[in-house]
């Protein structure tokens, strides 16, 4: 495949996905009109043969995108970081992870490291861009996209989530249809819009339902296994505890799951189980995890996308962007 220089060339990559030149082009440059299966057989062949534009010489610098979090420990991140990556890598472009946890002397030496790497673009994740933080990216002609936004994101910054609400009542849905009518529900911090969503979804299925949504039956955690052990066993303690709960993250459905174990209850014979998020250990978790996917990778994938197209001038269609969520059911849940 490579060149007389030894150097991998698109028409190359074209021959080998058997598709032309521009559409190798097109998935280059971000654009979103290629199609799933063909952008990932490219994306792919791309990574394989370790395909390098030429178009860094004329910038004098490298290419760069920054992947910012509030927090790392968590296989959630890594599978945006896997997406965030596979497009990077397709377009020559470097990514840099940055942990920033909220404080401010940390956001401000962030900002300082880059200023002097003069990055092509910033992905936020699962926050909001701070006014002075906001102005300053703007005035270095920066462009943000955030994934999953805490609450509302300034009109002209892009967003990319999931259907949240949609995916809360899905899995709601879900247990009432198996006969339980007690179902409780561990949500993540209330401060993010994709907890709150998540939230409205289980009470709007409950309402749908006829039933009344009895608020001893909802517990707060912050997405991690501890906080689902800990409003797991203040559910199960209550003198009438739920058949059944929806936590809205794998991580804390999995603590859920554990208290329910050091009770002595099986599940899903004595409590059926839903969480949120699909991530890979779920199915390897004992009984394997029924839980609501959201696409995490794809997510990463779109904001990559997004951001490299608005570093190029392009024009942005659609600003907001949802990921269709969806229930898979394993064997954590069962008829009540």
């Amino acid at each position: 495949m490579a060149s007389g220089r030894g150097r991998v060339t698109i028409a190359a990559i074209a021959e080998a996905a058997g598709v032309s030149v521009p559409t190798v082009s097109r998935v280059l440059n971000g654009r979103s009109d290629v199609s799933p299966n063909t952008r990932e057989l490219i994306e792919r062949l791309l990574r394989e043969h370790d395909y390098r534009p030429r178009n860094s010489r004329h910038t004098g610098r490298a290419r760069l995108v920054d992947l910012v979090f509030n927090d790392l420990d968590s296989p959630w991140a890594l599978e945006l970081i896997r997406g965030v990556e596979d497009v990077a890598h397709a377009a020559g472009v470097g990514t840099v992870v940055s942990q920033v946890h909220r404080r401010t002397t940390a956001t401000r030496q962030w900002l300082q490291n880059l200023r002097a790497r003069a990055s092509d673009g910033v992905i936020f994740v699962t926050s909001d861009v701070a006014e002075p933080v906001h102005n300053e990216l703007h005035r270095l002609k920066v462009p943000v996209v955030i994934i999953d936004p805490a609450g509302g994101a300034a009109s002209d910054v892009p967003t990319i989530g999931a259907t949240n609400w949609s995916g809360g009542r899905t899995a709601t849905d879900h247990l009432l249809s198996l006969g339980h009518r007690r179902i409780g529900f561990v949500g993540g911090p209330t401060d993010l819009l994709c907890s709150r969503a998540r939230l409205d979804g289980y009470r709007a299925a409950l309402e749908a339902a006829g039933l009344r949504v009895d608020n001893a039956l909802v517990q707060v955690g912050d997405f991690r296994h501890e906080s689902g052990f800990i409003a797991g066993c203040r559910l199960l303690e209550l003198p009438d505890p739920p058949t059944a709960v929806f936590a809205s993250s794998d991580l804390m459905a999995l603590g859920v799951c554990e208290a329910a174990r050091r009770r002595g209850l099986r599940v899903p014979e004595q409590l059926s189980v839903v969480g949120f998020d699909d991530l890979p250990e779920s199915r390897w978790a004992s009984p394997p995890l029924t839980t609501v996917r959201q696409p995490l990778a794809e997510m990463g994938a779109l904001a990559a996308r997004t951001v490299l197209r608005l570093s190029r001038g392009e024009t942005i269609e659609t600003p907001r962007v949802e990921l269709v969520t969806k229930l898979m059911v394993r064997e954590s849940t069962a008829t009540r």
